[in-house]
């Protein structure tokens, strides 16, 4: 929570089990203070919520992470940058 702020935003990605009650719970609280809060799994109206497939519990951590790829290139370029090309790291 410290952390948090506008210009750092929270990555939340959400199973379809017994922790969603708490997550959302988390999402509000982030979203109280301000903060931009991404979210994959379900829908909160308080988050940005990003495109996830329904799968098996098994699958659904991997389909996250592409959303989370997703936005990440997108971010990189309105910010401005090359996500091809990040400064101090060769590949």
């Amino acid at each position: 929570m410290a952390l948090a702020n506008k210009e750092f935003p929270v990555l939340v990605l959400s199973q379809n089990d017994e922790t969603r009650a708490g997550i959302n719970d988390t999402v509000n609280a982030f979203a109280a203070h301000g903060v931009n809060v991404l979210l994959a799994g379900f829908e909160n109206p308080r988050a940005v919520n990003l495109p996830s497939l329904a799968a098996h519990p098994a699958l659904q951590p991997i389909l996250f992470l592409q959303s989370f790829y997703r936005v990440a290139e997108a971010l990189s370029r309105v910010r401005g940058l090359n996500p091809d090309n990040p400064p101090h790291l060769n590949k």
